[in-house]
């Protein structure tokens, strides 16, 4: 049961409420965390709610006595870090497609914004994702007149694709206050749908400096029970197909070849995205590497450091993404990152001598520059000085003057309307579950 949404005295600083479908919660901590890194922080100079709404439908549990991790639901109300998360449920029928996520998240989430609005607690809705939140928060954003930002994080190219959610999603940026995008490639994304360049903002994301630091290989080792002249890859993320670990594991039967002592952490777990691991495992046994391949699975930020500063290169096949924290965070451990050329990853590999990029879809390319970088002595200090030039705070700030001028703008009400969303209950739902 949550409790009472408590008023607040009127503030100078905007308050913020954000929305996401994708946060960490006691029953899935490692879901969203990029969220909750970049807004946590924000939450050090403006005041921040978060609202969280879970798919949700009758009946779900019984598909958890075959599939244990199906739509996990966290508590409804958590304070995580003194700040308030809220998780309404939204109805969400599997199997229907997902045109209709936003409204129902819009849905979920409107009895707890009325609250938070008339407690004095929200200036600005703050979604991240274009589609379903995006579009949620525009529709909220409509209903409450309340401005709304949208941070684009990398499924935008993949959703404008489908026509359903291409109008959505447009209709959600049109209206949007300010656009943040995580890389210059989701800007290009965000313009060719229609966003305002005026209002649109590339900020990426950054690394905490004390959090991801080098410890010492040898002492690293150890505690993983690794050789130490072994050679060693690790690839971070759900192990999901697009991540492309399973692109890695092809390559490494010719890889051992020339390193036979090398070993490679696949560190991760499933996600709502899916989970691919058991196809992972059935390659790894049908290749033969069932002596050099490590799942570690899920591992705490505080904790990456260890595995992350135990290994050699970095290697990030992945087929879609928007701005990769992990890149950052293996580079402030002294790594090397061998990424694909999609979404921001040439824009966090920017700089000789911290890594390369090859382009997607190219197996020989792949294969050639890991074995590259395998034997290319890296300066480890250089690519330490470079993550450290990328941390949170010069983001931070640039979020922070973004939303403070957000707040200051008188919200333009004929705007509004012109450039609403096209729903299918264009009026305030008087009820809602």
């Amino acid at each position: 049961m949550r409790p009472r949404i408590v008023s607040v005295e009127p503030m100078s600083n905007p308050s913020l409420v954000v929305i996401s479908s994708l946060f960490p919660s006691a029953v899935r901590p490692l879901a969203g965390s990029f969220v909750r890194e970049r807004m946590f922080r924000v939450a050090q100079t403006l005041p921040v709610t978060v609202v969280s709404p879970q798919a949700w439908f009758p009946g779900q549990s019984l598909l958890r006595m075959r599939f244990s991790d199906y739509r996990l639901i966290g508590a409804p109300f958590e304070a995580m870090d003194g700040i308030e998360v809220y998780r309404p449920r939204a109805l969400a029928l599997p199997g229907v497609g997902r045109r209709w996520d936003g409204y129902a998240m819009a849905r979920a989430a409107l009895p707890v914004m009325r609250q938070l609005v008339a407690a004095g607690r929200c200036d600005i809705i703050d979604a991240h994702f274009a589609y379903p939140d995006g579009y949620a928060a525009a529709l909220v954003g409509l209903w409450l007149k309340i401005p709304y930002c949208v941070t684009l994080r990398g499924t935008e190219p993949r959703h404008l694709g489908i026509p359903a959610l291409r109008l959505r999603i447009m209709k959600a940026l049109t209206g949007a206050a300010r656009i943040f995008c995580v890389s210059n490639s989701l800007l290009e994304h965000a313009l060719r749908a229609g966003a305002d360049p005026a209002r649109t903002l590339v900020v990426g994301n950054g690394v905490d400096p004390g959090v991801f630091y080098p410890v010492p290989r040898a002492a690293a080792r150890v505690q993983l029970g690794i050789p130490q002249d072994a050679k060693v890859l690790i690839t971070v993320g759900a192990l999901v197909e697009r991540k492309g670990f399973h692109r890695v594991l092809e390559h490494l039967p010719k890889l051992r070849q020339q390193h036979p002592k090398l070993h490679y952490l696949i560190v991760g777990g499933g996600s709502p995205e899916g989970d691919y691991s058991p196809r992972l495992r059935q390659l790894v046994h049908d290749l033969g590497l069932t002596d050099c391949v490590r799942f570690l699975g899920p591992v705490a930020p505080s904790e990456l450091k260890v595995p992350l500063s135990a290994s050699d290169v970095f290697v990030l096949p992945t087929s879609n993404e928007g701005w990769a924290n992990v890149i950052l965070e293996a580079m402030a451990c002294g790594l090397p990152v061998i990424a694909s050329d999609v979404g921001g990853n040439a824009e966090v590999i920017d700089a000789p001598g911290v890594g390369a990029v090859f382009p997607f879809g190219e197996r020989t390319a792949l294969y050639a520059t890991v074995a590259r970088a395998l034997t290319t002595e890296w300066n480890a200090a250089f690519i330490i000085d470079y993550a450290k030039r990328n941390t949170w705070a010069r983001r931070v700030e640039a979020l922070v003057g973004a939303f403070s001028a957000v707040a200051q703008a008188p919200l333009n009400s004929s705007k509004e309307e012109a450039n609403s969303p096209v729903i299918e209950h264009p009026r305030v739902p008087s009820q809602c579950p």
